[in-house]
């Protein structure tokens, strides 16, 4: 936006990624002035993020590109507590093992993303357990305790909901507040980072630590948050029908994810490629303005930059083109999911509904039963015949079954 002077603010202001920030004016004089370092948090839950976390990742790609320094801050020593921001209930507690082993998952997903290396404004990767694990309790009480206000923090949206539902927040995840805060001072006398960001309901956490800085150190700190993502019609971002997501290929395959993009609705289609491409503005705003079954072109091109960015351009290009071979032609492409089956098995035939579960395309055998049913089963493109049909080797083409639910999800079936 015009009223901006540095190209961070104006990218992110205009591509719809601003939400909050403690200090915009002075946020945009220091990053007008030169090179500024940033970071955001990411905990080690899972051994691969979701399309959830990809906003708090495109900030910093936006960042370094900005001519900005990124810091990813893994939780290796915050994941032992679990933020209690936006939860109704206390995560369950990971070992140190599963930290350490969803760590190295996480870690491969930010080089897709970001330039690391010694550079003025290359990327660097810190674990808070470093200065977290060796904590002196009595000590850190005594030197940073006193700047927090419990009758503040009991303000925060994050524990405010808790205790309005009457949901347990534990002393444990009450002191995460206070560790994030302690964070981001840490961050500041190490690498002289100015600025937190992530998504909204962070908000009071980073404002926690833009404060703690400046009444300990006398630091000009600084807090950005964007916006928490639902779709245009209310679910979470992150989530479909099959589950979570997965920005790791090993828990996603290339197509499923060029899928959940191409799936997008309408409704979501401009908003969700400023933010989850690098499309110019000008050509974003002519796919904005395709209507009816052109809508579809729009959706094809988010999918592809989207899988471009995050599983690279011949992943993107594969996915594409099986879809195009799919859809259009009607073939059964072998880069479609696969699954094999005993050969033995194969051969003897499986219950149409039976298969399907195997295959994914249905979560129970009720649910199978009831796609059958309702006509959305298809195998090698026909109707199933009933839930009960047998599906056997004698039906493969080109050495496969292929069994979809509905138009777009598909599954080839192999004997191994």
């Amino acid at each position: 936006m015009s009223e901006f002077r540095s190209d961070f603010l104006r990218t992110v202001s205009e591509r719809g990624y601003l939400h909050q920030c403690t200090d915009a004016p002075g946020l945009d004089a220091r990053l007008a002035a030169g090179p500024v370092t940033a970071y955001i948090g990411f905990d080690c839950t899972a051994d691969s993020l979701h399309v959830g976390s990809l906003l708090p990742i495109m900030l910093l790609r936006h960042l370094q590109k900005s001519g900005h320094k990124p810091i990813v801050l893994m939780g290796g020593g915050t994941t032992r507590i679990g933020d209690p921001s936006g939860k109704d209930e206390a995560r369950k507690l990971l070992g140190d093992d599963d930290i350490d082993r969803n760590m190295a998952g996480i870690q491969k997903i930010f080089g897709k993303f970001l330039t690391f290396g010694d550079g003025p404004t290359d990327a660097v990767m810190v674990n808070n357990a470093d200065w977290l694990s060796d904590l002196n309790y009595i000590s850190f009480l005594r030197d940073f305790g006193r700047h927090f206000s419990v009758n503040r923090m009991l303000t925060f949206d994050s524990v405010k909901l808790r205790l309005e539902r009457e949901q347990p927040l534990s002393f444990l995840e009450f002191n995460y507040m206070i560790l994030q805060a302690y964070d981001f001072l840490e961050l500041s006398r190490r690498f002289r980072c100015a600025l937190q960001m992530g998504g909204s309901d962070q908000w009071g956490n980073i404002v926690n630590g833009v404060e703690l800085g400046r009444r300990v150190d006398g630091a000009e700190l600084f807090g950005l948050t964007a916006p928490l993502m639902t779709t245009a019609s209310g679910a979470k971002m992150g989530k479909s029908a099959q589950g979570a997501v997965w920005l790791n290929a090993e828990r996603l395959s290339d197509w499923d994810y060029w899928q959940f993009w191409r799936n997008t609705e309408d409704a979501d289609v401009v908003r969700f490629l400023k933010l989850f491409t690098e499309l110019p503005m000008d050509e974003i705003a002519r796919l904005g303005a395709l209507d009816g079954a052109e809508i579809n072109d729009a959706k094809k091109i988010l999918a592809n930059e989207a899988t471009r960015l995050a599983r690279g351009a011949e992943a993107a290009e594969l996915a594409a083109e099986t879809a195009r071979r799919t859809f259009e032609e009607g073939a059964a492409a072998d880069t479609l999911p696969t699954i094999t089956v005993p050969a033995a098995e194969f051969a003897a035939g499986i219950p149409a509904f039976a298969l399907f579960v195997r295959a994914g395309l249905a979560a129970s055998n009720g649910e199978a039963r009831r796609l059958i049913k309702g006509g959305g089963a298809r195998v090698n493109d026909r109707p199933v015949a009933g839930e009960t049909e047998m599906l056997s080797a004698v039906m493969t083409v080109d050495g496969a079954i292929k069994l979809s639910a509905g138009r777009k999800r598909h599954v080839l079936v192999r004997a191994g």
